[in-house]
């Protein structure tokens, strides 16, 4: 280009308009809104008195005018739960007076009733004076490293506690963060027929129906078939339980292999499905379940978080399964008994390593917080020392007979299954259907029923079509034929509600005498092992 052409062009790029310039642009301008700094709160009088004092009139009243919400039903709900003021081993009373036998102990996690043991009262009293919060990545208390320590020693094989969060979801979290960081892998295989808590990934590998209120849209969770498919069996009519197995496990191969299994980080599964209906997944299954992670680089991820520690006779469910060992184990509820918001993720000691020099990429302001670690570090050494987890062994055959008898009487129960104290019940209509499935409202025979549980002096939680029964592990063997006793009366109103004929239905209910105690309570606490 010539000197002249390069002058002309110079001087054109300077009169071009400059690109850059702005737009003149109002800004929406704010309502004015009163936000009520400089006006003092108007606080009832009446919170300065000690709790346990405000009557019944005034519990109503400060409900009615102040709502709150519910979680997985609609707040109006509250209108129709009671006012608890207090409890009593495996009971609960309500300011009338009633009592309740809590038949699932709350959302099975009160495992040692409504006393708490007095050490674990002191134990959170004496953290509160001395040391009530740290946060953990800046101070370790005594009771985290005793804890810890106790957890090593408990978990079985190279199972070690990670972290301690506050909740089953968030130990879930940490399980799927710390499985997708160690492999490298992004995709989660869960069941269908499961429920790992409701937070983002917790809620996304959740298979029932609390998933669809949006944690469906997360990536990268996949959905599989457990070996107890609602309306198929996977090795087809009259299979054996051996080919069902075999043909869920190929079924389970083969989309893994459909999904990539360079692209799967873990298998996630509940050890004993809970909310789903108590299933134990049958012989071999679980083990072929951990051969296919072998196979193919994927962890095992069991959610321990309804029936670990002791629930179903051993310290955790997967121990029920002869050779199966995980690599990250979730755990909460029974931890603490519920009495404080308590959780924990183990993981096997190569995941463990390989975290030494790096983040795992979760975390959370309470994670190990001080009280609830003392107050989960006396319970677990209750359960040990009081010898809890063979308490439920002895129990579990006479709770599995009385089981058994309710099911023998009552038409609309299609089957039922049990291990440990924790059991459940499946409904069925005279015609053989399922009178509640997910995406349907409950069965209006269902809500003459749950009435009639909490007139028979029962409370605890219902998810339909099943029926649960997990009453606290220190029931006595007379509540707990008293408790199925309430159960009965309230399945006859179940039975006629769903239209079943007197005559179908059984005999009033009777203490069964066929079953016989497991062991003997005065082995030592360390029975389990």
């Amino acid at each position: 280009m010539s000197a002249v052409a390069k002058e002309v062009s110079a001087a054109m790029r300077r009169k071009a308009p400059k690109a850059a310039s702005s737009w003149p642009r109002a800004l929406p301008s704010l309502d004015s809104k009163f936000n009520f700094k400089d006006t003092v709160p108007n606080v009832d009088a009446a919170h300065f008195q000690p709790l346990g004092t405000w009557s019944s009139e005034k519990l109503n009243q400060s409900r009615a005018e102040n709502p709150f919400l519910m979680t997985w039903v609609p707040g109006s709900a509250r209108h129709k739960v009671p006012n608890m003021t207090h409890g009593e081993g495996v009971y609960l009373f309500d300011d009338q007076g009633k009592q309740y036998l809590d038949w699932t102990s709350q959302a099975v996690c009160a495992n040692l009733g409504h006393d708490v043991p007095e050490s674990v009262v002191e134990s959170a009293a004496y953290q509160m004076r001395t040391l009530p919060f740290t946060y953990g990545g800046i101070g370790i208390t005594e009771v985290r490293t005793r804890m810890n320590q106790l957890m090593a020693e408990v978990l079985p094989g190279n199972l070690r506690a990670a972290v301690y969060p506050s909740s089953g979801a968030e130990a879930n979290e940490a399980g799927i963060m710390m499985a997708r960081r160690f492999t490298g892998k992004k995709k989660v295989i869960s069941w269908y027929r499961s429920y790992h808590g409701a937070t983002g990934a917790a809620g996304a590998a959740t298979g029932d129906m609390r998933r669809w209120y949006g944690s469906d849209d997360n990536p990268g969770f996949i959905k599989a078939f457990n070996p107890f498919p609602l309306f198929f069996k996977h090795g087809g009519n009259g299979a054996t339980e051996e080919e069902n197995v075999q043909a869920a496990l190929a079924m389970l191969e083969e989309q893994i292999l459909n999904e990539g299994p360079d692209n799967i980080a873990s298998i996630m599964m509940e050890s004993i499905v809970g909310a789903g209906g108590c299933l134990v997944m049958p012989e071999g299954y679980m083990q072929g379940v951990r051969a296919l992670c072998d196979e193919y680089v994927i962890l095992m991820h069991v959610d321990e978080v309804m029936v670990g520690f002791g629930r179903t006779g051993q310290m955790f469910g997967f121990q029920h399964y002869d050779g199966v060992m995980p690599d990250i184990v979730s755990a909460a509820k029974g931890i603490s008994g519920a009495a404080i918001p308590m959780s924990m993720t183990a993981v096997n000691e190569e995941i463990m390593e390989f975290f030494e020099d790096k983040a795992i990429g979760w975390g959370s302001t309470y994670q190990a917080h001080p009280v609830a670690m003392a107050v989960a570090y006396e319970n677990v050494k209750y359960l040990l020392q009081n010898n809890i987890v063979g308490r439920c062994q002895k129990l579990a055959p006479l709770f599995e007979a009385c089981m058994q008898k309710l099911a023998n009487d009552h038409p609309s129960i299609k089957q039922f299954r049990s291990i440990g104290m924790f059991g459940c019940f499946d409904i069925h209509d005279p015609n053989g259907v399922n009178p509640k499935l997910q995406h349907e409202a409950a069965h209006a025979a269902f809500a003459k029923y749950k009435e009639a549980y909490n007139e028979n002096g029962l409370v605890g939680l219902h998810r339909y079509p099943h029926i649960h029964c997990a009453p606290p592990l220190v029931i006595s063997e007379e509540e707990l034929i008293d408790g199925f006793q309430r159960l009965d009366r309230a399945l006859s109103v179940l039975d006629e509600a769903l239209g079943y004929d007197e005559e179908s239905r059984g005999a009033p209910y009777e203490r069964p005498t066929s079953y016989i105690p497991r062991i003997d309570l005065a082995l030592p606490p360390t029975c389990f092992y």
